[in-house]
């Protein structure tokens, strides 16, 4: 109990004593001035600053040049202040579009995490719109979606993307009832229409079935994307899909097999098991090796069809990372602080909880893994070099990734596989936006679209790490160890949040968890 005291008292005086704003969020207000930042623009546009930006009523009316870096501000020539109207001075701050995380599940049952826990962790990282590719179900994000909406939740802006064939007891015609012909397919996608979502999510399916499903789902109007599963790869893989109308793709299954050119089915041990988690992502890592070589031309064949088709790519990087170094994923800093006890609980070993495929993981293991990341990356790399639309998402609550801290540790990734950093914002904003259908609104700071706004205190450009919510290490001149960074508001619909106090409130939750189960977290097969 003591514990759990001290951390609220903490809590409540950090932000009583911050330059912060109210947990809740402060506005909307009739207007609102940001002044003095520095804009990175979700447009690959190199930074500018200081900047003045003006938002009235949630829409962006004027992105003002007010000055010149080190000369002092004329205080005369700057947008004025309208009475009732909210001036945050944010001098030398650096001010992003929104972030949009085009994975993210809205947190998992098995996994324990809550709505309330996930949002706040996505929106301490500046994330303010997320598509959700499946989860709880469509009445359940639906319900989310419209209170993010009317901002009677402190959440993200809500993009749902059902599970192609999910039902619900509202969901008719098709409630329980297996897809198994293509009219039934043509059907649900009506009715899931119906119900108000934004999208499907697929799996794979018959080909007949999905083809059926994608052209209904194309005439609708509506998004999709899909996780090419293995169990339906080899009849319908990337090409076939995007050919059918799908609009993007996440992770990497079903582009490898596309590339095939000497075999039609991965190399699968003949003692394989789908079921088993070791054998599935085990081999999974050996899979683009079996793939055609890096600009070969069957290689540039299948990237030219998939340009033309105006296709996407949502890589998620990072909720494979632990494939090859578990180390790393498994000690990162945030765990101790910001990870459930029952999040922590689902990461570990298991033979029954998805992604908890450590049941023999090694150095081999692990060298797979590299090797399949570079030829991932180099392909992910060259498809955005040639004007092929790149996405971010995490995909997180999985494999020790965390909500938030991962979607950061996706952007370090693309760094890694080439990008320059002023793309890696543009793939974590305007090509978000475009891919939802949204950039008329959001995705970029522009005259007439949403108050959508990341801003930080450090140049997220030369240092990724300061936009993690335990921000980056450096050595001050007199050699003391600080932590800047961590994003300072992040503001969506206008209204203005203080991302730091929303990570306190994350960790209040974490540390009630801990004293109710007198839990500490430990490393697997320790003191056990």
């Amino acid at each position: 109990m003591k514990k759990i005291f001290r951390s609220l008292i903490l809590f409540f005086l950090f932000v009583h004593f911050s330059n912060a704003q109210s947990l809740q969020g402060d506005g909307p207000y009739s207007q609102l001035i940001i002044r003095g930042v520095t804009l990175i623009n979700g447009n690959g546009a190199p930074p500018q600053g200081p900047i003045d930006i003006v938002v009235e009523n949630n829409i962006i009316k004027a992105i003002k040049v007010v000055g010149y870096p080190g000369v002092k501000i004329d205080d005369s020539k700057r947008p004025q202040l309208k009475a009732g109207g909210k001036e945050l001075d944010c001098t030398g701050m650096y001010l992003m579009p929104g972030l949009i995380d085009m994975h993210g599940h809205i947190g998992g049952q098995a996994q324990g995490a809550e709505p309330d826990y996930v949002f706040k962790l996505w929106m301490a990282h500046g994330i303010t719109t997320v598509r959700e590719p499946s989860g709880r179900g469509v009445d359940f994000t639906m319900d989310l979606k419209k209170k993010s909406e009317r901002n009677e939740i402190i959440a993200p802006r809500i993009m749902a993307y059902t599970a192609f064939g999910q039902t619900s007891k509202s969901f008719n015609p098709l409630n329980d009832i297996p897809i198994s012909t293509p009219e039934q397919a043509r059907e649900w996608v009506r009715a899931n229409a119906k119900k108000g979502a934004d999208g499907i999510k697929f799996f794979g399916a018959e080909p007949e079935i999905m083809t059926a499903a994608l052209d209904e789902n194309k005439k609708l109007g509506l998004g999709s994307a899909c996780h090419h599963a293995q169990l339906s790869v080899a009849r319908w893989n990337v090409l076939h899909s995007a050919r059918a109308g799908l609009t993007s793709m996440e992770h990497w299954y079903g582009l490898p097999e596309a590339l095939f050119d000497d075999r039609t089915v991965q190399d699968y041990p003949l003692d394989y098991n789908y079921q088993n988690e070791q054998h599935r992502f085990e081999n999974a890592g050996n899979l683009w090796s079996q793939a055609a070589k890096p600009y070969s031309e069957h290689w540039n064949d299948v990237m030219n069809e998939l340009l033309e088709l105006d296709f996407t790519l949502d890589p998620t990087f990072n909720i494979y990372e632990a494939s090859r170094d578990l180390q790393r994923a498994r000690r990162a800093e945030w765990h101790e602080d910001y990870t459930l006890p029952s999040l922590w609980e689902f990461y570990q070993p298991s033979k029954i909880s998805h992604g908890s495929y450590w049941h023999d993981w090694g150095t081999e293991q692990e060298v797979a893994w590299k090797k399949n990341y570079n030829l991932w990356m180099t392909f992910v790399n060259e498809y955005k070099n040639r004007g092929g639309r790149v996405t971010t998402g995490s995909d997180s609550g999985f494999i020790f990734q965390l909500y938030g801290f991962a979607y950061i540790r996706e952007l370090e990734l693309l760094r890694e596989a080439g990008f320059h950093p002023l793309e890696i914002i543009r793939s974590a904003t305007l090509n978000g936006a475009e891919a939802l259908g949204m950039d008329d609104k959001i995705g970029s700071v522009a005259i007439g679209k949403l108050a959508d706004f990341a801003i930080v205190a450090e140049n997220p450009l030369k240092n990724l790490k300061v936009l993690y919510g335990t921000g980056a290490i450096k050595l001050t001149k007199d050699n003391k160890v600080v932590r800047v960074g961590g994003v300072k508001y992040t503001i969506k619909d206008g209204i203005i949040y203080d991302s730091k106090a929303l990570l306190a409130d994350v960790k209040r939750q974490v540390d009630e968890a801990k004293a109710q189960e007198n839990y500490t977290i430990k490393q697997p097969g320790v003191n056990k």
